[in-house]
C-alpha cells in the first residue's frame, strides 16, 4: 500500500510522518509521534477518550484518518500543561477536587473542557456537563469533574 506524507503542528511543534491513508489519527498519533495521552477506548466515537483539539475544536481521533489532518493544528493532552513542572488550572483542579480515578477518560475530558472553557469562559454547571456528555467515565459520576471545571474557569479568569 503507498503512504503518504503528511505534516502537522502538534502542541506548537510542526511535525512529520509517513502514513498509510488508512491509518486513524489516533493511531498516528500515539504510535508515530509517541504520544501515548491520547487514549483508544471504544474506536466507534462514543466514548470521547480519543478526542484531540483540530485546530481548536474538540475530535475523536479515532473517528479521522492522519491524512485529513494534514497542515493542521493538533492539541493533545500532552501540551495542555505550560511547561514540565506546572499544571494547567484545568490539571490542577482535577486533582485537587479528585475528578479522576483510573484517568482513562481523564485526557479526552480535559481537552474537552479546554475548548468549553475558550468558547465560554464562564460556563455553568448545566453547559459544562452538555459539552462532557461526549465523554464516557465509569468511576467518578462527573459531580467532582464538574467541579473542576468550574473552579479552574474560575482560576482562569481570576476570580
Amino acid at each position: 500500500m503507498s503512504t503518504r506524507n503528511i505534516t502537522v503542528r502538534v502542541n506548537g511543534v510542526e511535525r512529520h510522518g509517513e502514513t498509510e491513508p488508512r491509518k486513524l489519527l489516533s493511531d498516528f498519533i500515539r504510535d508515530d509521534l509517541g504520544l501515548t495521552g491520547t487514549h483508544v477506548g471504544c474506536e466507534h466515537g462514543v466514548c470521547g477518550a480519543c478526542t484531540v483539539l483540530l485546530n481548536g475544536d474538540p475530535v475523536r481521533s479515532c473517528l479521522m484518518f492522519a491524512v485529513q489532518a494534514d497542515g493542521a493544528e493538533i492539541d493533545t493532552v500532552e501540551g495542555l500543561a505550560p511547561d514540565a513542572d506546572t499544571l494547567h488550572p484545568l490539571q490542577e483542579k482535577f486533582q485537587e477536587r479528585h475528578g479522576l480515578q483510573c484517568g482513562f477518560c481523564t485526557p479526552g475530558i480535559l481537552l474537552t473542557a479546554r475548548a468549553l472553557l475558550r468558547e465560554n469562559p464562564d460556563p455553568g454547571d448545566t453547559e459544562i456537563r452538555e459539552w462532557l456528555s461526549g465523554n464516557l467515565c465509569r468511576c467518578t459520576g462527573y459531580t467532582n469533574i464538574v467541579k473542576a471545571i468550574r473552579e479552574a474557569a474560575e482560576k482562569m479568569s481570576g476570580r
